[in-house]
Protein backbone atom coordinates (compact mmCIF):
# COMPACT_ATOMS: atom_id res chain seq x y z
CA UNK A 1 0.00 0.00 0.00
CA UNK A 2 2.83 2.40 0.91
CA UNK A 3 4.58 1.71 -2.38
CA UNK A 4 1.31 2.22 -4.30
CA UNK A 5 0.66 5.50 -2.45
CA UNK A 6 4.21 6.61 -3.26
CA UNK A 7 3.77 5.85 -6.94
CA UNK A 8 0.44 7.67 -6.97
CA UNK A 9 1.90 10.72 -5.22
CA UNK A 10 4.91 10.79 -7.54
CA UNK A 11 2.69 10.44 -10.60
CA UNK A 12 0.40 13.22 -9.38
CA UNK A 13 3.38 15.51 -8.79
CA UNK A 14 4.71 14.80 -12.29
CA UNK A 15 1.28 15.47 -13.79
CA UNK A 16 0.95 18.79 -11.96
CA UNK A 17 4.46 19.82 -12.99
CA UNK A 18 3.68 18.95 -16.61
CA UNK A 19 0.46 20.94 -16.43
CA UNK A 20 2.36 23.99 -15.21
CA UNK A 21 4.86 23.68 -18.08
CA UNK A 22 2.05 23.30 -20.63
CA UNK A 23 0.20 26.26 -19.16
CA UNK A 24 3.36 28.39 -19.29
CA UNK A 25 4.01 27.36 -22.89
CA UNK A 26 0.44 28.25 -23.83
CA UNK A 27 1.02 31.76 -22.48
CA UNK A 28 3.60 32.44 -25.21
CA UNK A 29 2.85 33.67 -28.71
CA UNK A 30 4.94 33.11 -31.84
CA UNK A 31 5.49 35.80 -34.45
CA UNK A 32 6.60 34.22 -37.70
CA UNK A 33 8.84 35.40 -40.50
CA UNK A 34 6.91 36.24 -43.65
CA UNK A 35 8.77 36.65 -46.98
CA UNK A 36 7.84 39.81 -48.81
CA UNK A 37 6.72 41.65 -45.66
CA UNK A 38 9.37 44.33 -46.15
CA UNK A 39 12.23 43.04 -44.00
CA UNK A 40 15.74 44.17 -44.94
CA UNK A 41 19.23 44.49 -43.49
CA UNK A 42 21.93 46.91 -44.62
CA UNK A 43 25.68 47.03 -43.93
CA UNK A 44 27.54 50.20 -44.93
CA UNK A 45 31.24 51.02 -44.98
CA UNK A 46 34.00 53.06 -46.61
CA UNK A 47 37.06 52.57 -48.80
CA UNK A 48 39.76 54.76 -50.34
CA UNK A 49 37.77 54.73 -53.60
CA UNK A 50 34.13 55.12 -52.52
CA UNK A 51 31.61 54.23 -49.87
CA UNK A 52 29.98 50.84 -50.21
CA UNK A 53 26.85 49.05 -49.05
CA UNK A 54 25.53 45.48 -49.01
CA UNK A 55 21.90 44.52 -48.49
CA UNK A 56 19.87 41.45 -47.62
CA UNK A 57 16.12 41.14 -48.03
CA UNK A 58 16.05 37.99 -45.90
CA UNK A 59 15.93 38.10 -42.10
CA UNK A 60 14.96 34.70 -40.78
CA UNK A 61 14.54 32.76 -37.57
CA UNK A 62 14.52 29.17 -36.35
CA UNK A 63 11.82 27.02 -37.89
CA UNK A 64 10.20 30.05 -39.45
CA UNK A 65 9.64 31.69 -36.04
CA UNK A 66 11.05 35.18 -35.64
CA UNK A 67 10.10 36.10 -32.07
CA UNK A 68 8.30 34.31 -29.26
CA UNK A 69 6.73 36.60 -26.66
CA UNK A 70 5.38 35.91 -23.19
CA UNK A 71 2.37 37.08 -21.18
CA UNK A 72 3.84 40.49 -20.24
CA UNK A 73 4.66 41.46 -23.83
CA UNK A 74 2.62 44.51 -24.94
CA UNK A 75 0.17 44.24 -27.83
CA UNK A 76 0.15 48.00 -28.42
CA UNK A 77 1.93 51.12 -27.24
CA UNK A 78 -0.85 52.06 -24.82
CA UNK A 79 -0.42 48.82 -22.84
CA UNK A 80 3.39 49.00 -22.70
CA UNK A 81 5.21 49.51 -19.41
CA UNK A 82 8.99 49.95 -19.00
CA UNK A 83 10.91 46.91 -17.76
CA UNK A 84 12.07 43.51 -18.90
CA UNK A 85 9.84 41.78 -21.43
CA UNK A 86 9.29 38.06 -21.92
CA UNK A 87 10.80 37.36 -25.34
CA UNK A 88 12.90 34.73 -27.10
CA UNK A 89 14.49 35.02 -30.52
CA UNK A 90 17.30 33.73 -32.69
CA UNK A 91 17.70 35.89 -35.78
CA UNK A 92 19.56 34.68 -38.86
CA UNK A 93 20.68 36.51 -41.99
CA UNK A 94 22.04 34.12 -44.65
CA UNK A 95 25.46 35.34 -45.81
CA UNK A 96 24.57 34.29 -49.38
CA UNK A 97 21.63 36.73 -49.31
CA UNK A 98 23.96 39.73 -48.86
CA UNK A 99 24.53 41.58 -52.13
CA UNK A 100 26.55 44.70 -52.88
CA UNK A 101 24.31 47.49 -54.15
CA UNK A 102 24.44 50.88 -55.83
CA UNK A 103 23.26 53.90 -53.82
CA UNK A 104 19.68 53.38 -54.98
CA UNK A 105 19.67 49.98 -53.20
CA UNK A 106 17.90 48.42 -56.18
CA UNK A 107 20.79 47.99 -58.64
CA UNK A 108 23.41 45.28 -57.96
CA UNK A 109 26.94 46.67 -57.76
CA UNK A 110 29.57 43.93 -58.20
CA UNK A 111 29.60 40.14 -58.17
CA UNK A 112 33.37 40.30 -57.61
CA UNK A 113 32.83 42.35 -54.44
CA UNK A 114 30.23 39.82 -53.31
CA UNK A 115 32.74 36.99 -53.66
CA UNK A 116 35.35 38.90 -51.63
CA UNK A 117 32.71 39.52 -48.93
CA UNK A 118 31.65 35.87 -48.83
CA UNK A 119 35.27 34.83 -48.37
CA UNK A 120 35.85 37.29 -45.52
CA UNK A 121 32.67 36.11 -43.79
CA UNK A 122 33.79 32.46 -44.16
CA UNK A 123 30.49 31.56 -45.75
CA UNK A 124 31.37 27.92 -46.43
CA UNK A 125 31.86 27.28 -42.68
CA UNK A 126 29.42 29.85 -41.27
CA UNK A 127 26.40 30.27 -43.51
CA UNK A 128 24.52 32.77 -41.32
CA UNK A 129 25.05 35.95 -39.36
CA UNK A 130 23.20 35.13 -36.15
CA UNK A 131 21.89 37.07 -33.15
CA UNK A 132 20.57 35.21 -30.10
CA UNK A 133 18.51 37.32 -27.73
CA UNK A 134 19.12 36.96 -24.00
CA UNK A 135 17.28 39.97 -22.51
CA UNK A 136 14.78 42.44 -23.97
CA UNK A 137 14.12 45.60 -21.96
CA UNK A 138 11.56 48.31 -22.69
CA UNK A 139 13.27 51.62 -21.92
CA UNK A 140 10.71 54.18 -23.05
CA UNK A 141 7.44 54.66 -24.92
CA UNK A 142 7.45 57.58 -27.40
CA UNK A 143 4.03 57.95 -28.95
CA UNK A 144 3.36 54.74 -30.88
CA UNK A 145 7.02 53.61 -30.75
CA UNK A 146 8.63 51.42 -28.11
CA UNK A 147 12.34 52.02 -27.45
CA UNK A 148 14.03 48.76 -26.46
CA UNK A 149 17.45 47.41 -25.56
CA UNK A 150 18.09 43.92 -26.95
CA UNK A 151 20.99 42.20 -25.19
CA UNK A 152 22.42 39.04 -26.66
CA UNK A 153 25.16 37.39 -28.66
CA UNK A 154 26.03 38.35 -32.23
CA UNK A 155 27.89 35.72 -34.24
CA UNK A 156 29.73 36.76 -37.41
CA UNK A 157 32.19 34.59 -39.34
CA UNK A 158 32.29 32.16 -36.42
CA UNK A 159 33.17 34.81 -33.81
CA UNK A 160 30.63 35.59 -31.08
CA UNK A 161 30.39 38.90 -29.20
CA UNK A 162 27.98 40.10 -26.54
CA UNK A 163 26.20 43.27 -27.65
CA UNK A 164 23.38 45.60 -26.67
CA UNK A 165 21.32 46.58 -29.69
CA UNK A 166 18.96 49.58 -29.48
CA UNK A 167 15.68 48.61 -31.13
CA UNK A 168 12.54 50.55 -32.05
CA UNK A 169 9.29 48.57 -32.22
CA UNK A 170 5.94 49.61 -33.65
CA UNK A 171 2.60 47.90 -34.30
CA UNK A 172 1.86 48.77 -37.94
CA UNK A 173 -1.33 46.67 -37.92
CA UNK A 174 -3.06 43.98 -35.92
CA UNK A 175 -0.96 40.84 -35.30
CA UNK A 176 2.17 42.42 -36.78
CA UNK A 177 5.37 43.80 -35.25
CA UNK A 178 7.97 45.97 -36.95
CA UNK A 179 11.41 46.11 -35.35
CA UNK A 180 14.23 48.34 -36.53
CA UNK A 181 17.66 49.25 -35.23
CA UNK A 182 21.20 50.44 -35.90
CA UNK A 183 24.58 49.29 -34.67
CA UNK A 184 28.11 50.62 -35.21
CA UNK A 185 30.86 47.99 -35.20
CA UNK A 186 34.28 47.12 -36.57
CA UNK A 187 35.18 44.23 -38.84
CA UNK A 188 38.14 43.41 -36.62
CA UNK A 189 35.78 42.93 -33.66
CA UNK A 190 34.88 39.65 -35.36
CA UNK A 191 38.37 38.72 -36.55
CA UNK A 192 37.74 40.02 -40.08
CA UNK A 193 40.64 41.76 -41.75
CA UNK A 194 39.23 44.64 -43.85
CA UNK A 195 39.41 43.62 -47.54
CA UNK A 196 42.16 45.07 -49.72
CA UNK A 197 41.59 43.50 -53.16
CA UNK A 198 44.20 44.17 -55.84
CA UNK A 199 43.27 46.08 -58.96
CA UNK A 200 44.40 45.08 -62.47
CA UNK A 201 47.26 46.90 -64.18
CA UNK A 202 49.41 47.23 -61.09
CA UNK A 203 47.19 49.89 -59.54
CA UNK A 204 47.22 50.33 -55.76
CA UNK A 205 44.79 47.97 -53.99
CA UNK A 206 41.45 49.09 -52.65
CA UNK A 207 41.64 49.72 -48.90
CA UNK A 208 38.46 49.13 -46.98
CA UNK A 209 37.78 50.92 -43.69
CA UNK A 210 37.37 48.90 -40.49
CA UNK A 211 34.24 50.72 -39.32
CA UNK A 212 30.84 49.52 -40.47
CA UNK A 213 27.24 50.57 -39.85
CA UNK A 214 24.55 47.91 -39.59
CA UNK A 215 20.83 48.71 -39.80
CA UNK A 216 17.69 46.65 -40.23
CA UNK A 217 13.92 46.63 -40.50
CA UNK A 218 12.22 43.38 -39.57
CA UNK A 219 8.52 42.60 -39.87
CA UNK A 220 7.06 39.53 -38.15
CA UNK A 221 3.47 38.30 -38.10
CA UNK A 222 1.57 36.55 -35.32
CA UNK A 223 0.90 32.91 -36.10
Amino acid sequence: MTRTRGLFTGGLALFLASAVVIQAAEGWTAYRVRPGAGSKALIEGTSNIHDWRVQSLIIGGVGGVGVEVGPNFPTNAASAKPGKLDAKSTVRIPVRSLKSMEKDLTTPYSAAMDDVMYGKLKMEEHKDIEFTLSTLTLKEVKGETLLLDAEGELKVAGVTKKITLPVEMTFPEANRLKLSGKLDAKMTDFGIEPPAPKLPGGLAPIKTGDDIKFSFEWVVVKR
